[in-house]
C-alpha cells in the first residue's frame, strides 16, 4: 500500500466521523482522557480506535496543533492521510440525474468547509474545485465541514473551464449563480444533470469562466442587501433542489 502524504485535523466531528470511514487511513490520534470517553460514547458497539495510535494528550498541549489557524480543537486531533483521488470522467459513467457544485476562485477554508456540509446534508452528489485553489489539508476546513468532508464527493481538477466544457459535451447544463441575472433559480426545473457554479466572494463568477455557462440564475432577496456569504447563498440552493427531487 503506497503511503500517502499525512496531514493534520483537529475538532469532534472532523476526527470522529474520519475514525467511521472505511476509506480514510487514519495513522493517529491525539486525545485529552475526557475525549477518548466521549468517541466510546459516541460509538458503544464499534471500537472506532482499534488498530489506532492514540497518544494522551493535555488541552494545552493540543493547543500547540490548532495555533496557526486559530480553530477549537475540543480535545481531537488526527493525523490522517489524503483519500483517493476521484476522476470525473470515471464518476459521471456511472450514474445520471447528477448535481454538481462548483466553485470558480472560491479560496476561503471556512467558507468552502462550510459549504461541503450544506452539501453533503442536501445530497449533492458532488463538489468540483481547482486544485491549486483547495485548501485540502486546512484545519478550518475540516473543522467547518464538521465531518462532512468524509461524505461528500470532491473532485480536484486542474482546469475549471476545460472541466465545464467536458460536462456541457456530456449532457451537464451549467448554471452560473450571479446577482446581475433576471432569472430567480427556483424557475428552473432541476431535472436531468446540473453544474451550480459559484463564483469568488468578492468577484463573483471570473469573466472567461461566465463563458461555459448556460444559464444564468440569482437569488431573491432584498434589494437593500448587497449579497450573501457564499455558503449560506449554496445552502439555500442545495436545500431548494433537494426538495424539489
Amino acid at each position: 500500500m503506497t503511503q500517502k502524504s499525512s496531514f493534520f485535523i483537529a475538532g469532534r466531528h472532523a476526527v470522529i466521523e474520519a475514525l467511521k470511514n472505511p476509506k480514510r487511513r487514519v495513522l493517529k490520534i491525539f486525545l485529552t482522557e475526557e475525549s477518548k470517553k466521549n468517541i466510546h460514547k459516541q460509538s458503544p458497539n464499534r471500537n472506532l480506535l482499534k488498530d489506532i495510535k492514540v497518544f494522551f494528550k493535555t488541552k494545552k498541549e493540543l493547543d500547540k496543533y490548532c495555533r496557526s489557524e486559530d480553530i477549537l480543537h475540543q480535545g481531537y486531533v488526527a493525523e490522517i492521510e489524503h483519500l483517493e483521488n476521484l476522476v470525473l470522467k470515471e464518476f459521471i459513467k456511472q450514474k445520471n440525474n447528477l448535481t454538481f457544485v462548483c466553485l470558480d476562485e472560491v479560496t476561503d477554508p471556512r467558507n468552502i468547509g462550510s459549504l461541503i456540509r450544506s452539501a453533503a446534508s442536501f445530497n449533492i452528489d458532488g463538489l468540483i474545485v481547482k486544485e491549486r485553489h483547495f485548501p485540502s489539508e486546512s484545519k478550518a476546513l475540516y473543522k467547518s465541514a464538521s465531518g462532512c468532508v468524509e461524505y461528500l464527493n470532491i473532485f480536484q481538477v486542474s482546469n475549471i473551464n476545460t472541466t465545464l466544457k467536458f460536462l456541457r459535451d456530456k449532457n451537464f447544463w451549467v448554471y452560473g449563480f450571479t446577482a446581475n441575472s433576471d432569472k430567480n433559480f427556483t424557475e428552473i426545473k432541476w431535472n436531468g444533470n446540473n453544474i451550480l457554479l459559484f463564483g469568488s466572494e468578492g468577484h463573483g463568477l471570473n469573466k472567461h469562466t461566465e463563458k461555459y455557462t448556460d444559464f444564468k440564475v440569482k437569488i431573491n432577496m432584498n434589494k437593500n442587501i448587497e449579497s450573501l456569504n457564499i455558503s449560506n447563498s449554496a445552502a439555500i440552493v442545495f436545500h431548494h433542489i433537494n426538495q424539489q427531487k
